[in-house]
């Protein structure tokens, strides 16, 4: 689909990457990874055409569509959210006039028997085939289910863009790419401005999706549940590994210790070479043998090894005062802007405790943060517990530091003890390695500064600790390192993050926030999950948890009562008549999956033969050829019949 050949990239004196080549296969679903400034953004800007390499070449057939969604991109804000989301169909409605103006010419003409009428009639059913093939008659429907999975709700789309916020934006963007439905599909951190039910459902469409699909994530949930194939940029080149990302970690693994043997292996070379040169440079009767050394030497290519892992790197909290035995009380708290963010919330968190505020964005996490640091007013009580040190992570934490001070002496001023003694391996671990240590404040970007920030408050003597998306600007290894220094925390800790694999195994309570509610769950973040149903996926106005479904109207609250469960806001089931439920729908659920799959597969192959076909007839001398136009025919209406039983199929797949 699109092969890349010889490529290199330029900045400076040492190429960002160099001779990478690699071929995206149909349905490929490939990770792009690699340390924070490898080139990993870079390569996906020249796939889709909008940066040139320095040398070296990317085929794309000129019928292949590619959409691409960069981190940042320039948003417009004169229209509503569906109007926004319609301009994705605006290749459909220029299709629809092209057949309608065919259509047009064939009513108007006569010559029903000329050769010229019935090209103009074979283009037109050529044109309304791709037509219908696009979807054009269920587009609106498909708009709808794929603006609520981003986590709109219904009424927000005739609401105008202007209203939303840049992370809202950027989803409605990603709606439109994912609606044009292209061949390949290049996302960069997709996830960033997503909450886990809204990642949960790209995961589904991805994994589903026809297109061949090339992404940048530091979710590693997330691209270990997508990704079928992995690309590393490592030392400036591109290594390909051919299967999903957990299990290119463990191959990684293995391929840094080769790298090692090998080189300590060439050092030892080295160093042998330059002490025979060193003791016979002066000798006349070993000079040949020398000169021959020399150029082995010149000749020898330096084996790079892969960055040190730093994810060994223990980082720990300073001692401090010990709190109360509640840090944190809240009885029926309220806040209400022009409309209710949250009403008679009620939660207690004990001393040592780690919890999590989970839910979709603008449901009042962030909010609540704010009351407990004091610094917006509420209504009820809340109360902050004896001898209680807060440290609070927000975005705005980066704007605090001082700009004058370069990064390694922001984090010397506050160091400790033996930390002082390692302030070059924490900085390297969050990417202020080398040279950049020596930065000032003032010319970072702000996802710099927000690393800087995490980095001052992990050294600062706090028994409470609340981080509101810590992770955003973290690469997997700085979080690797995060989140074993707050697990060995012996304080509390409140995080609000939606990065599932980051939550699991360090929280241990769950609050959702939704509805206007904030509900509590014993147990981890994919206990919630679960909890939640064992596969979440927003259908219109529904949610299915467990394979039953909840109507969620506006005179309905999102959660059951107070002091009840999820599950037992349901239709009771035993546990036994539950299990063989479940078993008999995965049954079903598997044997439809293998025939859209089998499906699939033939309408490739019809296809792929249509196409050959196509070519053959180009040629004159088998243009009269009946058995080729007999082929053709039939194969043509084949895959009619088989594209419409896909349809049924993946339907009933659907609503399984």
């Amino acid at each position: 689909m699109i092969s890349v050949e010889g490529l290199k990239v330029e900045f400076g004196v040492k190429p960002l990457f160099q001779d990478a080549s690699f071929v995206i296969n149909p349905r490929d679903r490939i990770a792009l990874v690699g340390k924070n400034g490898a080139g990993k953004s870079t390569m996906l800007k020249i796939l889709c055409g909008q940066q040139q390499p320095t040398s070296g070449t990317v085929s794309t057939p000129h019928d292949t569509t590619i959409g691409y969604l960069p981190q940042v991109m320039r948003l417009v804000d004169d229209t509503t959210v569906r109007e926004e989301a319609q301009k994705a169909f605006a290749g459909i409605a220029r299709m629809k006039e092209r057949v309608e103006e065919l259509e047009r010419q064939m009513n108007e003409r006569t010559d029903y028997e000329s050769a010229d009428y019935m090209q103009l009639v074979e283009r037109y059913s050529t044109e309304h085939e791709r037509y219908l093939m696009m979807g054009a008659e269920s587009r609106e429907a498909e708009l709808e289910r794929t603006l609520v999975g981003l986590g709109f709700e219904c009424t927000d789309f005739e609401r105008p863009t202007s209203e939303f916020s840049g992370g809202w934006r950027m989803r409605i963007e990603l709606a439109k790419i994912l609606l044009q439905r292209p061949d390949v599909l290049l996302l960069d951190e997709p996830t960033n401005h997503l909450d886990i039910e809204s990642i949960q459902w790209l995961e589904q469409f991805l994994m589903q999706s026809a297109s061949a699909v090339v992404l940048v994530s530091h979710d590693r949930a997330f691209i270990n549940n997508v990704s079928n194939r992995t690309l590393e940029i490592s030392c400036g080149r591109v290594v390909d590994y051919r299967v999903k990302y957990d299990e290119y970690v463990k191959l990684r693994v293995e391929r840094r210790e080769q790298q090692l043997r090998a080189y300590e292996n060439q050092q030892k070379e080295i160093a042998d070479m330059k002490a025979f040169i060193e003791r016979f440079r002066y000798q006349a009767t070993k000079a040949v043998q020398v000169q021959q050394k020399v150029k082995q030497l010149e000749k020898i290519v330096p084996i790079e090894v892969d960055d040190v892992d730093t994810s060994a790197l223990r980082l720990k909290f300073p001692p401090c005062l010990r709190s109360g035995d509640y840090p944190v009380i809240c009885e029926d708290v309220r806040k209400a802007y022009a409309h209710l963010v949250f009403d008679h919330v009620n939660l207690t968190i004990k001393r040592g405790e780690k919890v999590a505020f989970v839910g979709k964005n603008g449901e009042g996490k962030s909010t609540l943060v704010k009351c407990i640091m004091g610094e917006i007013p509420f209504e009820g009580n809340l109360k902050v517990g004896h001898n209680v040190q807060i440290g609070y992570f927000a975005q705005n934490q980066a704007q605090l530091l001082d700009e004058q001070l370069t990064v390694f002496e922001t984090i010397d001023r506050v160091a400790r003890g033996e930390v002082r003694l390692r302030i070059n391996d924490i900085l390297g671990a969050f990417m202020f390695g080398g040279e950049n240590s020596d930065k000032r404040v003032g010319v970072l970007s702000g996802g710099e500064r927000s690393r800087l920030a995490m980095i001052r408050l992990l050294l600062e003597p706090v028994n409470l600790l609340i981080l509101d998306e810590p992770t955003n600007h973290l690469d997997m290894v700085s979080k690797d390192v995060l989140k074993e220094a707050i697990r060995a925390f012996d304080g509390t800790a409140i995080i609000v993050s939606h990065d599932r694999e980051f939550l699991d195994g360090l929280v241990t309570k769950v609050y959702e926030f939704g509805g206007g509610r904030v509900r509590e769950y014993l147990g981890g973040i994919y206990d919630w999950i679960e909890d939640r149903g064992e596969r979440l996926e927003v259908r219109g106005e529904r949610l299915e948890v467990r394979g039953k479904r909840i109507d969620f109207k506006a005179d309905k609250p999102a959660f059951p009562p107070q002091n009840q469960s999820l599950t037992s806001h349901l239709s009771p089931l035993t546990s036994k008549q539950s299990y063989a439920e479940h078993k008999e729908q995965q049954r079903r659920r598997a044997k439809a999956e293998k025939a859209v799959k089998a499906s699939e597969q033939k309408i490739e192959q019809m296809e792929a033969r249509l196409k050959e076909l196509d070519e053959l007839l180009m040629v004159p001398e088998n243009a009269s050829d009946m058995t080729l136009v007999t082929e053709y025919t039939t194969t043509k209406r084949a895959l009619d019949d088989e594209v419409e039983r896909w349809e049924q199929l993946s339907e009933e797949l659907e609503t399984l």
